[in-house]
């Protein structure tokens, strides 16, 4: 069966280090891989993963075109590699960017309202979303933290009612720490969910309730590379006894259809 992870963050080699460091930081956690792609293309393999879907953050606006430009190269050089563009609030000229990203393969964007401290509705980004929503793009967002409002999941509920034609991607169960909270604003939304980051901070019990709440329909599997190695989060996955339908479409046949590709 193909394996697609829905969340891979990856790094230059030069700055993985120190990237990795910051997020680390950040969470307050030990991060199991070091956001190469070396490191990465390593744990596909070991964990049978067949596509990853990789991108990264811009926190300064003067970063998005060498991260993006980081992104195509990276996908480029390794073919089970789908890539999201980033983009920040107060870069220039998002429509040319986003023009750019998309003629050379790219399939999409990641947001991180949380460490780019800006509201996920925020009009500057809802005015980049219409220009994704336009460009048959779909988008990632970072959604839920009990620490900040920025990724409220009344903000990414906001943008899904607002664009109804935007394929979403509200990682983490639509609330990294707050999934409870995501279920009381996102349960009759028709976006998808990766499951990234989640596991291990709600158990078996709740994760399976949560896909069973959401439907298996609209659940992604995702590690968050680097946070958490790939083979330890399938293998979370497959102690939930999921029915062999619920796992085809959470391991492969949703993220064809979120990145519209054929990954098999």
């Amino acid at each position: 069966m193909p394996i697609v992870d829905a969340h891979c963050h990856i790094y230059p080699e030069k700055i993985a280090a120190k990237a990795v460091q910051s997020v680390g930081e950040f969470y307050t956690i030990e991060m199991d891989g070091d956001g190469t792609t070396t490191r990465l293309n390593q744990f596909m393999e070991e964990a049978g993963i067949t596509t990853a879907i990789v991108h990264s953050v811009a926190v300064k606006p003067k970063t998005v075109t060498n991260i993006n430009d980081f992104i195509i190269e990276s996908c480029k050089e390794n073919p089970s590699y789908v890539g999201f563009m980033t983009m920040h609030p107060d870069f220039e000229d998002p429509q040319a960017e986003i023009d750019r990203c998309k003629a050379a393969g790219l399939r999409g964007m990641k947001i991180h309202p949380d460490t780019q401290y800006v509201n996920a509705d925020d009009p500057r980004m809802m005015e980049i979303y219409g220009m994704l929503e336009d460009a048959d793009l779909s988008i990632i967002f970072h959604a839920g933290d009990y620490r900040y409002d920025y990724s409220h999941p009344r903000r990414i509920k906001n943008i899904c009612r607002t664009f109804p034609k935007l394929k979403v991607n509200a990682a983490h169960f639509g609330g990294w720490s707050v999934p409870d909270l995501a279920l009381e604003y996102m349960e009759d939304e028709s976006c998808f969910m990766d499951c990234s980051s989640s596991f291990r901070f709600m158990g078996r019990r709740r994760a399976k309730e949560l896909i069973r709440i959401y439907g298996a329909d609209r659940i992604l599997f995702g590690s968050d590379f680097p946070m958490w190695k790939p083979q330890a989060e399938l293998e979370f996955l497959r102690s939930l006894e999921l029915d062999d339908t619920e796992m085809e479409k959470i391991l492969w046949r949703n993220a064809e259809r979120f990145v519209e590709m054929d990954l098999h």
